[in-house]
């Protein structure tokens, strides 16, 4: 079965067509800047080269248009016509608790996830005009939608539930949902895999680190805690994402420089994080770079970072009472050797030993990289959200689901 990947942002559409017969990818790309006059989509060919082609003003539709005539251009394409796609799956991140588990598109569908709009403003309505898109383009093609936060469902209300009055969780649905669901599931599953085990009696603690990070706590298969929260602000310090704070501080601060919640929420979204702490960048490969030149405050920022991922993998150890596996997954998690090393290494207190040699040879790609002798394993495990995405896709479109 051909089924087409999206994954909709607001001004971006990125794009997987995976034969999942045999799981390969046949084409993959993005377009990129919709809805300005120099928007542009940007392909992989079939040799492996990389091509830019300028659109030009397109809006969502426009732009899965010209992915659509990308993948079936004589010359650039590597199916003859639309027909040969048999499902397209959508990324969709926030489905409230109106979804554990991903679902065909359906008219009720589309109207409970535009009720999700207020809880992911930035997120929801872009998926909403990717389904719509294709609804126009390719009306009988069917359609599923598969959550971020649909694999944290299973969480208890312990861990979900935040220490406000009642109330705004009954009227308002203020909670944690958790992020990331596609990947943690993915590389959970995957890991287990490679170490011929069963999740189902595993503590496996989840790192997906990169310019957003999430870390999720999986006892025997199922996410029991999380640390993103209602938004992917909260929990470890991201690229340019706050994490955790004293929300004490930030209503200091909106009364102390007469901030609005429009202000507020840029500061903690776009200026903080490692960006905001090392006034260079929120791309770690830069970070290293000043880091090597001596920049003191570049050190300081990947300091926080790695010290938050080691406080939230603590913690889950202890929640679950233990742990079997830790996987890093990805941009930082699978590529950053350093950050891994840096991480494991105060955690020897579990029994977890780093082989370093091996650890630094690791740049995304599976791999066991804790020692025979060590307690925990630990693995690097790149991520494959389309895959999962597809996978989900298909079984929900042959009723296998």
């Amino acid at each position: 079965m051909k089924i087409l990947v999206l994954n909709c942002g607001s001004s971006s559409v990125k794009y997987k067509l995976i034969d999942t017969s045999d799981e390969k990818t046949l084409a993959e790309g993005g377009v990129e800047k919709i809805g300005l006059p120099d928007g542009f989509l940007k392909f992989k060919k079939a040799d492996g080269t990389k091509e830019i082609k300028p659109l030009g003003l397109v809006d969502h539709k426009g732009a899965i248009k010209a992915i659509l005539d990308t993948l079936t251009s004589p010359i650039d394409g590597c199916i003859e016509n639309y027909d040969e796609i048999d499902a397209v799956g959508h990324r969709v991140v926030h489905g409230a608790e109106k979804f554990n588990k991903s679902v065909l598109i359906t008219p009720e569908v589309i109207e409970q996830v535009k009720a999700c709009y207020d809880l992911a403003p930035l997120h929801n309505p872009a998926n909403i005009t990717g389904i719509e898109a294709i609804e126009a383009i390719m009306p009988n093609v069917p359609q599923v939608g598969v959550f971020d936060t649909a694999f944290h469902q299973t969480m208890p209300a312990k861990s979900y539930m935040y220490p406000l009055p009642y109330k705004f969780y009954k009227e308002d649905g203020v909670r944690r949902y958790g992020f990331h669901g596609t990947s943690h599931r993915y590389v959970s599953q995957r890991a287990a895999e490679i170490l011929g085990v069963n999740l189902a009696d595993k503590k496996m603690i989840t790192c997906h680190i990169g310019n957003g990070g999430s870390i999720t706590a999986i006892l025997d298969g199922k996410s029991v805690d999380t640390s993103m929260g209602l938004t992917p602000t909260e929990g470890l310090m991201m690229g340019t994402r706050v994490g955790d704070v004293d929300p004490g501080a930030l209503t200091y601060l909106m009364m102390k420089h007469n901030l609005s919640a429009q202000d507020l929420q840029k500061i903690i979204n776009k200026e903080s994080g490692v960006l905001g702490i090392s006034e260079i960048s929120s791309d770690m490969r830069e970070i290293e770079k000043a880091i090597a030149d001596g920049n003191e405050q570049a050190k300081l920022a990947l300091d926080m970072y790695e010290q938050r991922i080691i406080k939230y993998i603590g913690a889950y150890a202890a929640e679950m009472g233990g742990v079997d596996i830790i996987v890093f997954t990805g941009g930082v998690g699978e590529n950053q050797a350093g950050t891994r090393y840096n991480v494991c290494k105060p955690l020897g207190f579990m029994g977890v030993e780093i082989d370093k040699e091996l650890n630094a040879r690791i740049r995304g790609e599976e791999a066991i990289i804790s020692t025979p002798e060590s307690k925990v394993t630990v693995m690097v495990v790149p991520t494959d959200e389309e895959l999962m995405i597809a996978r989900d896709t298909e079984a929900i479109v042959s009723h296998k689901a």
